[in-house]
């Protein structure tokens, strides 16, 4: 899955970090044995909650898993010739004329032009962008994670106020492990200028 990394939680506690496919195997073998534990899975490039279908085989698990690849790393389903096979979705987009200008003296025409800007866009975000990344993905896990804890709201507005002092101080009751988390995936705000 290449450099993406998820945090599967037992309760309030850490299970595993890594790869998908190491958490969703890690996490069927521990239901095993802890069948009533309560287990979340968190993206840690989104704090999204992560839904997998654990059941059948562990080949089974693997082989659905195949499905977030593809959704993450836009590699196509399936090999070949033709545009739907890549995941190729034609939309309207609005432009001022001396935009659609512009865009039909670029190489290989608009759409083009669109990709590579983009995948520019995407690879070399602006300070602006890590921060709102950062904010919106430990506002995601802090709501699921720490929603009921102590402190909670004012944390979230020392986090969009970027004070990491304060922040700090406001999650330092939360257990250990749920305070690290979100510290992690809040660090790149604390960073930027």
């Amino acid at each position: 899955m290449g450099d993406l990394s998820y945090t599967a939680f037992a309760g309030v506690n850490i299970l595993a970090n890594g790869k998908l496919e190491d958490i969703a195997l890690t996490v069927k073998r521990h239901l095993k044995k802890y069948s009533n534990e309560r287990i979340l899975i968190f993206s840690d490039s989104t704090g999204k909650e992560m839904d997998l279908n654990l059941s059948g085989t562990e080949a089974a698990v693997l082989e659905r898993l195949k499905m977030f690849r593809t959704a993450e790393t836009s590699e196509p389903l399936t090999q070949g010739p033709g545009r739907p096979k890549l995941g190729v979705v034609a939309r309207e987009i609005s432009l001022l004329p001396r935009h659609w200008e512009w865009l039909e003296t670029q190489a290989g025409g608009a759409s083009a032009a669109l990709r590579r800007l983009i995948d520019d866009a995407r690879k070399n975000p602006s300070a602006k962008e890590i921060i709102q990344k950062s904010q919106e993905r430990a506002y995601r896990f802090m709501t699921t994670m720490a929603g009921d804890l102590p402190n909670y709201e004012d944390a979230l507005r020392s986090l969009y106020s970027r004070d990491k002092k304060v922040f700090q101080k406001l999650i330092h009751s939360w257990p250990a492990d749920i305070r690290y988390h979100v510290l992690k995936l809040a660090d790149p705000i604390w960073e930027q200028k």
